[in-house]
């Protein structure tokens, strides 16, 4: 049984939880260096603008970073104008804050600045909360702190280990696999003895739960891209490594995340409809071929251990395939009445053959870009 010690280990040691950590990490920095600059440097009478400014421009990504800081200092700078317009020309009354609340609402509803139009509103906030009268001889400086908290955010997630998420990508593509192979598995294990359709369902279930984890799949492939651009991490690496440089560039044309899952998914619906078929075979009348029984059981074993494991030395799953039809259609014993089950076996255990050999091809290509 895992000791709680080697529990929060294998816990600190997933992707997933490292970046959460990570992007902890930043922000406590950011934030505190932006208002130490702000105070030590600036003198400033709002010290909380600088620092709340780098708290929104450090996201987890580099590129979600320059694009989202640029909208903070775009919205915060339009909410310091909007401000100054309203304070200077209306005053500051109970309507006139409800108004500049209401415009900066509207603001933040432009399209390229919709990520963070919230600051227009909060600035406003901040600056005719404050005292306007006292502050509108510092509105420039209010956008200097502004754009201070930006750039010490920008630096930040430029400095402290920028991610890139390829690592939580193979993992979940990976699970998934172990997961297609442990149905597999039971499958045979079941098929070698007899199996109910509570069985089976349980077996559909878990498919269903894949394409779950799929879904999430997709999401982090999407955000190990996104991590990509504009990360100095990577184009560092391929700087200073002309052999990665140019095994990322081979690697990319031959494979790519998004054709692993889409090949993982197609996987995942052959093994789901493999799952109705042998619920509809607890219905199905007469005995089972032995001979069948054994052979396909212990290929579909095999090609559970294939999938959730590609280093697993075991015999070529298709060509056993065709070795066992060409067996079946020898037999002039066997009944016409079994040839659409038996072929509906051998036709899906076959769609995933070919599934099982593209994952581990692709296990294989992407392998060195874990990182």
């Amino acid at each position: 049984m895992p000791t709680p010690t080697k529990k929060i280990t294998e816990l600190l040691q997933r992707p997933e939880v490292t970046t959460d950590l990570l992007q902890i990490v930043k922000s406590v920095v950011a934030a505190t260096a932006a208002w130490w600059l702000s105070n030590a440097i600036l003198d400033s009478a709002m010290p909380f603008l600088a620092p709340w400014t780098a708290l929104l421009t450090v996201h987890a990504t580099v590129y979600r970073s320059l694009s989202r800081g640029a909208q903070s200092t775009v919205a915060s700078a339009i909410g310091v104008g909007l401000s100054f317009l309203i304070g200077n020309y209306l005053g500051v009354s109970l309507w006139t804050f409800a108004l500049a609340l209401f415009v900066g609402l509207l603001g933040a509803r432009v399209t390229w600045i919709r990520d963070e139009g919230i600051a227009i509103a909060t600035t406003a906030i901040f600056i005719l909360g404050s005292g306007f009268d006292s502050q509108q001889p510092l509105l420039l400086e209010r956008i200097i702190e502004i754009a201070l908290g930006v750039a010490v955010g920008l630096a930040v997630n430029l400095i402290i280990i920028p991610p890139i998420r390829d690592r939580q990508a193979s993992r979940y593509v990976d699970s998934i696999n172990r997961r297609m192979g442990d149905v597999l598995t039971s499958m045979s294990d079941e098929f070698s003895d007899s199996w109910d359709t509570d069985r089976a369902d349980e077996w559909f279930r878990e498919t269903e739960s894949m394409s779950d984890e799929l879904n999430t799949a997709w999401q982090s492939v999407r955000f190990a891209r996104e991590s990509r651009r504009a990360n100095p991490r990577g184009d560092l690496r391929k700087s200073l490594n002309p052999r990665v440089r140019n095994q990322a560039q081979s690697q990319a044309e031959e494979t790519s995340y998004e054709n692993i899952l889409q090949r993982v998914d197609e996987g995942i619906s052959h093994l789901r409809n493999l799952t109705r078929t042998l619920r509809d075979a607890t219905y199905a009348e007469g005995e089972w071929d032995d001979s069948f029984r054994r052979e396909w059981g212990n290929i579909v074993k095999d090609a559970g251990r294939s999938i959730s494991d590609p280093d697993s030395d075991v015999e070529p799953v298709h060509e056993r395939l065709d070795s066992l039809a060409r067996a079946l259609s020898d037999d002039q014993h066997l009944p016409t009445a079994s040839w659409p089950l038996y072929g509906a076996l051998i036709t899906s255990m076959r769609h995933i053959a070919v599934v099982v050999d593209d994952v581990a091809s692709a296990r294989e290509a992407r392998e060195p870009n874990k990182g």
